[in-house]
Formats: structure tokens, sequence, C-alpha cells
């Protein structure tokens, strides 16, 4: 299709996937307080009528809206982000049938192969951070002084548990991102395996900075099984590379590296004999060698 198609196409699936979020929206609206109370579960309410004495040392946390959008503000971004998750298969599949068209068989499989992996992947990062949170938020509150309280606002408490959800989720994709990229030959099965020291050092840096709660609990929770995922990942990039040598063993040639001749007497003998054509005119007119065959007219080929 030419670009002016192209763009049209682009279009239309964005719009698809616009109105499917839109919908979910709408649809979770109806269910926000029950999504709000979900996000905020992770963190120790003080019970109702608990006074500002009782909630010093920190105990509890009182939850408070500070401004007056503050309840407006926080409805919504609950609800848009409830519709962008329920609306995933939707917006997912949009991407996935514009960029279809221009992958090649195989890709394809590989790419229903990720897609299908990513996804529990996603879920057991999310699932993990939302075990954690209450850990880490007890952590957290519990340097409070016993002269102070815990005041938060909602808006702090959902962003804290969206962006913990997110980070787990979204870096629980890493190993999956390698396995890819070996797949497409840019990076070997080896090479990941010698990259491992400066690996775990980076994802125990990863961790610390990108947690929200900032307490080793929380780095230890997100860089353990992302190593493991690491390994998981180089032993399967090793037995794919295992799989491409045994396949075509100049897979893993550069484009300037010649491949090994094989001198075998086997792979001589298979060889098929080049039969001779003639090609010459002295040949194709059965004249001697050395001999030039002579046109009607008595002139010679090159003449």
């Amino acid at each position: 299709m030419p670009l002016v198609e192209h763009l049209r196409e682009l279009r239309n699936r964005v719009a698809k996937a616009m109105l499917a979020v839109i919908v979910a929206s709408v649809v979770a609206a109806f269910f926000s307080q029950q999504l709000m109370d979900f996000l905020s579960s992770p963190v120790p309410k003080c019970p109702p009528g608990t006074s500002i004495a009782d909630n010093t040392g920190g105990r509890c946390v009182i939850i408070a809206y500070q401004t007056m959008l503050s309840p407006f503000t926080s409805t919504v971004k609950v609800i848009m982000l409830a519709g962008v998750v329920a609306s995933s298969p939707v917006w997912l599949y949009q991407l996935w049938a514009f960029v279809a068209p221009g992958l090649h068989k195989s890709e394809k499989r590989y790419t229903y192969l990720f897609a299908s992996v990513a996804v529990p992947l996603f879920v057991a990062g999310a699932y993990i951070a939302y075990l954690i949170m209450p850990v880490s938020v007890k952590v957290l509150i519990s340097i409070t002084p016993d002269v102070a309280s815990n005041f938060l606002s909602l808006d702090d408490v959902l962003d804290f548990t969206t962006r913990m959800v997110l980070v787990f989720g979204i870096a629980f994709e890493l190993p999956l991102l390698l396995i890819m990229l070996n797949f497409a030959g840019v990076v070997t099965g080896k090479r990941m395996a010698g990259w491992w020291r400066a690996v775990i050092m980076g994802i125990f840096v990863f961790g610390a900075i990108a947690t929200p709660s900032t307490d080793p609990l929380g780095m230890i929770a997100l860089s353990g099984p992302i190593i493991v995922l690491y390994f998981i990942a180089v032993g399967i990039s090793l037995l794919n590379d295992r799989r491409r040598r045994r396949n075509d063993p100049d897979a893993e040639l550069d484009d300037d590296e010649a491949s090994a001749l094989d001198h075998t007497p086997e792979a001589v003998a298979a060889v098929e004999p080049v039969s001779a054509t003639a090609a010459l005119p002295e040949q194709a007119t059965g004249a001697p060698d050395g001999a030039r065959a002579l046109r009607p007219g008595g002139y010679d080929d090159i003449t």
C-alpha cells in the first residue's frame, strides 16, 4: 500500500483501540469505589474515628484528600487505568494487525509465542509487587517518630501502588526481550552468559532505583526473580544457538567472514561433475585446437 493508505489504516486502528479504552473505562466507572479500595488496601489505614494521638509512631496511616479536585482526579486516574488494562486484548490485537502483514511466517509464529509468554510474566510481576507492598509500606512508616503522625493523600497512595505494579510487571519482561534478540540473531547465548556479572550488578541497581518504596525488601523482591529469569533466558538462548548451528553451520558467521570448506573425500565425491558444454566456435564446429572456424564469406568471429 502507499504511505497514505498505511497512515489511514493506522488512524483507523488507533481509533478502534481508543474506543475500546473508552468503553472499558465507562464500565469501570461503575466499580470505581471497589477499585480504589483494592489499590489502597496494601496501606495499613487507620480505623474510622482514630485521633491524631492514636496515630503517632507509624502505627497506621490516615488517608485524606488535600485539595478540592483530588476526589475527581483520583477517580479519573483509577478509571482510566482500569480501562487500559481491561481493553488490552483489543488494542494489542490492533497493534498486531497493523504490524503482522510485514512479518514472515516464522516471525509471526515466534510473535504468537512471545505474546503468550509476555502476559503471564507481567501478571507474575504485578502479583509479586502486590504481595510485598504491605510489608514495604510497614517498613517505611515504621521509622516515623513518636511525635509525628502519617497523613497521606489518596493520590500519593494510588501513584505508589500503580508504579509498583507497572515497574515489577515491565521489569519481568526483560528476559523475554533478551530471548527475542537471540532469536533475531542480534546476540548469542554465549555472549549473554559472559555478561552475567554486569547484568546482576545492573539489576540490583535498577531494583534500588526503580522501586518506589526504596527499601531493601522491595529491591530484593524485584531483583531476585529477574536474575533467575535472566539465567533461564541464557539457557534458552544457548539451546537455540545449538539448534541453529546444527541446522546451518554458517549461521553465526559475520558478513565479511568466509565459511570453512569441507575437503574430506566424502564431500569431494558428493560434488556432481560439471558437464562440458560447447561454448567456443571451434568447439561447436569441431575444428582442431588453435584453429579458427571461418564463417561463410571467409570471415572469422572477430572480423
